[in-house]
């Protein structure tokens, strides 16, 4: 590779990692509607902006051509998460920490699974994270440090989304308290927690060459988490 090349590879991680600062930043401090669309909004600009800069789609995982082991893997990954989440809700002292507040209502439960989490999360972030970052990194690391690097700017994404935890999940606030303390080990937790289904989530990019398999699996983590919440509410 020649230095020129590995300068131009360099920049475009950096302009990615800039472009998912700023799509953070206005996600969770400009307000309600810039809050509303700047991550589906963003990944659509940071995508276009990638295939500018020469990133191919087969770099972002969105090329149709190895769509055959998306799909294969989608159905296993489906199959396994609604097995655990289901245990989870089933067990009294598991099913605590399904209580979030937000999915008290079956209605806004299945609304959210359906609707705002695949458009406002899943597929936005997959596009983002496992798509341009993955694609952008891999030209300038090897695979595993890839996968690190990706896993880690991940979980740090969700710094912002993860400081009310404690006080939004009656399961959280019994197993950890509340307060300042409180606050920061619920932090710290999600940005372990989402930093591992990172690694995972890019690994399965990685494993399929399609952002496909990793969709779903986001997907059915989190929807299965809402619906498992309005069910843990409804078995109280």
């Amino acid at each position: 590779m020649s230095q020129a090349r590995n300068h131009r590879d360099w920049a475009i991680v950096g302009v990615v990692v800039a472009a998912l600062i700023t799509v953070n930043a206005l996600a969770h401090f400009a307000g309600h509607w810039p809050g509303l669309l700047a991550v589906p909004v963003g990944a659509v600009a940071v995508v276009l902006l990638a295939r500018m800069r020469g990133l191919a789609w087969s770099e972002m995982g969105i090329s149709s051509s190895e769509l055959k082991y998306g799909f294969r893997w989608s159905a296993i990954v489906v199959v396994a998460v609604v097995v655990v989440v289901g245990a989870g809700v089933a067990i009294p002292w598991t099913r605590t920490f399904f209580l979030n507040d937000r999915y008290s209502s079956a209605r806004d439960a299945l609304l959210a699974a359906l609707v705002w989490i695949p458009v406002q999360t899943v597929i936005p972030e997959e596009l983002l994270f496992r798509g341009v970052l993955q694609g952008s990194l891999r030209r300038v690391m090897s695979r595993r440090l890839t996968l690190i690097a990706g896993a880690a700017l991940f979980g740090l994404w969700h710094i912002a989304s993860s400081l009310g935890l404690s006080a939004g999940n009656a399961g959280v606030t019994d197993a950890i308290g509340a307060g300042v303390g409180a606050a920061v080990a619920g932090v710290v937790g999600a940005v372990v927690a989402t930093s591992a289904a990172g690694w995972i989530l890019g690994w399965l990019r990685f494993r399929t060459a399609n952002l496909l398999a990793p969709i779903v699996l986001h997907w059915t983590l989190n929807a299965s988490g809402a619906l498992g919440a309005a069910l843990a509410w409804q078995l109280l």
